[in-house]
């Protein structure tokens, strides 16, 4: 729930041509029908468990057709497009902001080097298939009925959806318990710090932290649990799910043309965010580089993920002029105090010292921007007919000293929405660059 300056840059939203959504998905040619029949075990004759990166993802066969999307003035995209997977930065950053989320943090169960990059390799070759809308390894069906089938198969039938699947390593996977399990301590990044304690924090451990995080993003619910329920799957004994987070309704646009989303209270959120067009705003305020200290981060960025709960009922009682007054901005237009239209600068002057928007605005934090990508969460109630609802947040950073968490520590402090929310859930990952060809895996860069 933070402000950042307006892009203006027209959206260009990408369109792979089906060719190119088959480039480094079908790089693995399946086994012949009879070694199926013959008992043989399908993971040893393709390397699933212990071979070559080469189980390419469409090695089920076929090509994944990635068919163009439009963006409507409601924000609303086609679904079967397949966004590419490789590139210069991992998708889901700055890609275009998908509907819904499932986000986990896993806690690595091994010590041992060689099995954790192995599974970041067959990692690597599932999320390839997966956002391609192809099934991972040889499919949900068709196999040997004595084995278990190597995708889970609640996607069957469903396209890509624009899934996109973003990895990221916690401080622990470079030292945990004072231990250097990986051999990486010292390539720990220093913009890796823990987060330091901020006023009212109330953060469950449980909830909290995590050796790696993987964000799956789609506008299909089923499409993103399939693809975090495979990943869960083929680590199973190298790794173990500590915390999950679903959302929905997307509450922050990297596509300056869309409307922009509502949170829970009701406001537009994300007005001024970063829009994933804009290089030069990216280049200097999401894209970490090799001389800010970490040479394998070169291309990736520092994701900050907050569970923010927040006091519907509370909110819900509250009246409109107040409402408005502590967020800083129109709640219909979306307009800030004092302006007439939602993406009007805002005249900091006229907005109440402690409110929301005139405290996040760059121009009182000398110009901290982040990119955000958050959603929102409705898990149940709380026993006592409190919904527990609130936001999911996302951002993406250079350097969380310089980003997140200068501008976390004046909310925390000042923010007069404090009285509405509280943070229950934080975690810090660095997530690297992005796969360039179909030798390279999550993570190379940090373990090659």
């Amino acid at each position: 729930m933070t402000e950042n300056k307006p892009g203006r840059a027209e959206e260009a939203q990408e369109e792979a041509p089906e060719a190119e959504a088959a480039v480094g998905c079908t790089d693995a040619t399946p086994p012949p029908a009879s070694a199926e029949r013959s008992g043989v075990s399908r993971r040893a004759l393709i390397g699933w468990t212990g071979g070559a990166l080469a189980v390419g993802a469409g090695a089920a066969g076929g090509v994944a057709a990635a068919v163009t999307t439009s963006e409507k003035d409601t924000g609303t995209r086609v679904t079967t497009h397949a966004v590419p997977f490789e590139g210069a930065h991992q998708a889901g950053i700055a890609t275009p902001v998908q509907d819904r989320l499932h986000f986990v943090a896993f806690d690595v169960t091994t010590d041992d080097r060689a099995k954790l990059v192995r599974l970041l390799q067959q990692w690597t070759a599932a999320a390839r298939a997966m956002t391609q809308g192809q099934p991972v390894g040889l499919g949900a069906v068709g196999g040997i009925a004595e084995a278990p089938p190597d995708d889970t198969g609640e996607a069957l039938g469903l396209p890509a959806a624009n899934l996109t699947l973003t990895i990221g390593f916690g401080p622990t996977l470079f030292v945990k318990d004072n231990k250097d399990r990986f051999g990486i301590a010292a390539r720990r990044p220093v913009a890796l710090a823990d987060l330091p304690p901020f006023p009212a924090d109330n953060l469950d451990p449980a909830r909290s932290g995590g050796d790696i995080c993987v964000q799956a993003c789609a506008d299909d619910p089923q499409v993103a649990v399939h693809a975090i329920r495979n990943l869960a799957r083929i680590g199973f004994g190298t790794v173990a799910v500590r915390w999950s987070q679903l959302g929905f309704g997307k509450t922050s646009s990297t596509t300056p043309d869309a409307q922009t989303p509502r949170n829970l209270f009701g406001f537009k959120d994300g007005t001024r965010n970063i829009a994933g067009t804009e290089t030069e705003r990216l280049d200097r305020h999401v894209w970490a580089r090799a001389e800010d200290g970490s040479d394998w981060m070169d291309g990736g960025s520092y994701l900050v993920a907050r569970r923010i709960r927040m006091h519907i009922e509370t909110w819900d009682r509250t009246p409109l002029g107040e409402q408005e007054d502590i967020i800083g901005r129109d709640k219909n237009e979306g307009a800030p105090i004092g302006a007439s239209g939602e993406h009007d600068d805002v005249p900091l002057k006229a907005l109440k010292d402690n409110a929301h928007v005139r405290l996040s605005h760059p121009d009182s934090n000398d110009g901290v921007t982040i990119l955000r990508r958050g959603y929102s969460f409705v898990d149940g109630s709380d026993g006592l007919g409190r919904l527990d609802a609130g936001l999911f947040f996302i951002a993406y950073q250079r350097d969380p000293r310089h980003g997140f968490i200068p501008l976390q520590q004046k909310l925390a402090s000042q923010d007069s929405l404090n009285e509405y929310i509280q943070h229950v859930g934080s975690a810090l990952f660095a997530c690297p660059p992005g796969v360039r060809g179909p030798d390279d895996y999550w993570g190379r860069t940090l373990f090659g």
